[in-house]
């Protein structure tokens, strides 16, 4: 699992700024907008405990972004609301479903059974029409787009190298694991995932460089500092942000196309999704690329309509978008690879989670983000947060799923 610790909360703005000297040159007068002092100081703020309610639903004033565009056929999900009031226990201690949700930091629930929404709330501003970004819930969905561009022949294998698709990799820590190997988040690369912003650890280094000051994209650090770690490829796990940013420079390397467009193409417009959606970027439009590791921004409801088509085997809107047979390889985790290490309680299969005490799997992102996806009950819960601290805090959320679901008739 990623580490976090509490020292630094954000990059300072004279770093961020001096970050800024890397940029290239011919960027376009639009892209300069970007790159202002007060844009710099904002995104490096972005996760102040005491904003980042307000921050995660407007990350889109805040980063060059790409859009993933709706269609006009709509998948329209039937509501029949019951009430979930009554007694839940958080921790130690009993309240009630709204002092719940405010002990949990909770900007969006919504809860999909037998295919309708039964229960549907926003909190702080938001509404049914907010975009969320929900970080690392973005793996889950480049997973998806990697099978989709697999089942399109173009990506020929999983087990096909990096560098197949990468040849920049070469000689760096990505020349020699497999797409499997990163979808695993087993590229035995050197990567330290720990959420310590503000300081000079190894992913704050990216991420202020690249999020932040735009001054080099995700897979340029890959194509150019990545080194092998300890461990070869396949052998152990590492979750890794940087993984899944290689991922999604395979997709757009495969496909020919920015990973908004064959989205929308391939995933967002068949599936009937009722909103536009969109990616931040690492940069500038002239020069960015999507943020595939944790940049996804979409409504609750389209969060949902996507873990209802995984719960439906691949069907979304009457159709078939993603095969049967891809969502069975990236949910259900082959054996040897539950749980990530011993005594741990989550497996990790295709860019998805899974529990060692059920067939339920989740999409997962930083400050606890859920797409929580539970076959035996048939029921998807979507829960946008905003928790002072990015992780920590699963086990209280998965409880009070779990009352949800009793609740239900679970």
């Amino acid at each position: 699992m990623p580490k976090f610790t509490s020292a630094g909360r954000a990059c300072s703005l004279a770093m961020a700024i001096a970050l800024t000297g890397a940029l290239p040159q011919a960027l376009a007068q639009d892209d300069s907008r970007w790159l202002t002092p007060t844009m710099i100081n904002a995104r490096a703020h972005m996760f102040d405990a005491n904003l980042n309610y307000l921050t995660f639903q407007h990350m889109d004033q805040m980063f060059a972004t790409r859009a993933v565009a709706a269609g006009g056929e709509v998948w329209q999900l039937p509501s029949e609301l019951v009430s979930l009031e009554g007694d839940y226990t958080i921790g130690d201690k009993t309240m009630s479903l709204a002092d719940a949700l405010e002990a949990t930091s909770t900007n969006a629930l919504v809860v999909v059974k037998g295919g309708k929404i039964v229960h549907e709330t926003y909190r702080n501003g938001s509404d049914a029409s907010t975009r969320f970004l929900t970080f690392s819930v973005a793996k889950s969905y480049v997973s998806t787009l990697i099978g989709l561009a697999l089942a399109d022949g173009a990506i020929k294998s999983l087990d096909d190298k990096v560098t197949n698709y990468l040849p920049e990799m070469k000689d760096t820590g990505y020349d020699g694991p497999t797409i499997r190997d990163l979808l695993r988040m087993r590229s035995g690369v050197d990567w330290l995932e720990v959420y310590e912003f503000g300081s000079d650890t190894q992913l704050t280094q990216v991420h202020d460089n690249s999020l932040v000051a735009y001054s080099y994209r995700w897979c340029d650090y890959a194509a150019n500092e990545s080194k092998k770690g300890p461990n070869a490829p396949d052998a152990v796990f590492n979750y890794a942000t940087l993984d899944t940013s290689v991922l999604g420079c395979i997709l757009e390397r495969a496909v020919g196309k920015t990973g908004a467009e064959y989205m929308s193409e391939k995933l967002w417009k068949p599936a009937g999704m009722e909103s536009d959606a969109y990616w931040i970027m690492d940069g500038p439009d002239a020069v960015g690329r999507e943020f595939f590791g944790a940049g996804f921004a979409a409504t609750a409801r389209d969060h949902a309509r996507f873990g209802l088509m995984f719960l439906n085997g691949g069907k979304a809107n009457g159709k078939q978008v993603v095969p049967a047979d891809w969502v069975k390889e990236a949910t259900v985790p082959d054996e040897g690879y539950e749980p990530i290490a011993p005594g741990e309680t989550l497996g990790y299969q295709y860019q998805w989670w899974t529990f060692t005490d059920s067939d339920a799997y989740a999409a997962l992102g930083l400050h606890h983000q859920y797409i929580y996806i539970d076959p035996a009950h048939d029921m998807v819960i979507v829960k946008i947060t905003h928790t002072a601290e990015p992780v920590g805090r699963d086990e209280e959320n998965l409880a009070l799923f779990a009352q949800i679901v009793q609740r239900l008739g679970g």
